[in-house]
């Protein structure tokens, strides 16, 4: 039995970005994508490398730069919908989190059953390169558990239009823009300033802060993120005061936070909260349904 082809990350050569394959055993010859039918090439050990968007998952969103793709599993073939949950320990759920976590890149294939603007009439598009940005636990249309990822464009098309985004903030304050290369989004970290200065720099998870040359460091968190899907807003009943470590570990979903502020997950003990800072509790759950605390 032939030994399955090594995986491969990032760009191929010969193959650019808006390359158009007839079919998906065309993008077999180069480990461009391995697989036959399958979604997502990659394991939970290595990453994963690519993925297809081929209109299998009605959840899934597509707006050009930025896509909130469905994971793998639990799908009807015939129909897209679910019909029993998905997990994190399914092969390609898992490489997508390693792919994450280690910001590794992933080429992203468009095929013509895709419901997309973007996506070719026959055959399959390749859309260029992006990364895993944010991953999480939703309940999905059909009412079961779906493991949803955000990606964001990363390739190298200096002359790609970027979509413009739009943030909310519920009316409290204007989101800024300005312009280089590509149109980035300036998120307000007024609040989240007051929020450190609030509890002098101090982690309200473990205590510590940081010193620099400068003074003390701290980071503000977001406990439900700003910008689609999630939809948070920039507000100081959805940031907390943490430390860079304990800041990628909450935003990983490593741990939670009770209603009662007591943690849940790997970090034990009870969220530090300053008598004027008060936090949105319908945010805490959000975070805690995304991550599969509930």
């Amino acid at each position: 039995m032939p030994m399955p082809k090594p995986i491969v990350f990032g760009e191929i050569a010969g193959i650019q970005e808006g390359y158009w394959f007839q079919d998906r055993k065309t993008m077999m010859a180069n480990s461009f994508h391995r697989n036959w039918a399958a979604g997502i090439d990659g394991n939970g050990r290595e990453g994963v490398s690519a993925i297809v968007l081929s209109g299998g998952y009605e959840d899934d969103f597509d707006d050009g730069d930025e896509i909130v793709y469905t994971g793998a599993g639990g799908n009807d073939s015939n129909t897209g919908k679910q019909i029993k949950d998905q997990s994190w320990k399914n092969k390609g759920n898992a490489g997508l989190l390693v792919s994450m976590d280690q910001g590794l890149p992933v080429r992203v294939i468009r095929g013509h059953n895709h419901k997309s603007a973007y996506s070719p009439s026959s055959g399959y598009k390749y859309a260029g390169i992006y990364n895993v940005i944010n991953a999480w636990e939703e309940t999905g249309k059909s009412g079961f558990k779906i493991c949803r990822f955000s990606l964001e464009y990363n390739g190298s098309n200096i002359n790609r239009k970027f979509p413009e985004e739009i943030e909310l903030d519920y009316g409290k304050k204007a989101t800024s823009r300005k312009e280089s290369v590509v149109v980035r989004v300036i998120r307000d970290t007024k609040k989240a300033r007051e929020i450190k200065r609030l509890y002098n720099f101090e982690c309200q998870v473990c205590g510590q802060t940081i010193g620099t040359k400068s003074g003390k460091y701290a980071e503000g968190a977001h406990i439900r993120p700003l910008g689609r899907p999630h939809n948070g807003d920039d507000s100081v009943d959805n940031l907390i005061c943490v430390c860079p470590n304990h800041h990628v570990m909450f935003d990983k979903g490593t741990f939670s936070i009770d209603d009662n502020l007591e943690f849940i997950g790997v970090v034990t003990g009870r969220l530090t909260l300053h008598p004027k800072h008060t936090l949105n509790q319908e945010n805490l759950q959000y975070h805690r349904i995304s991550h599969g605390y509930n």
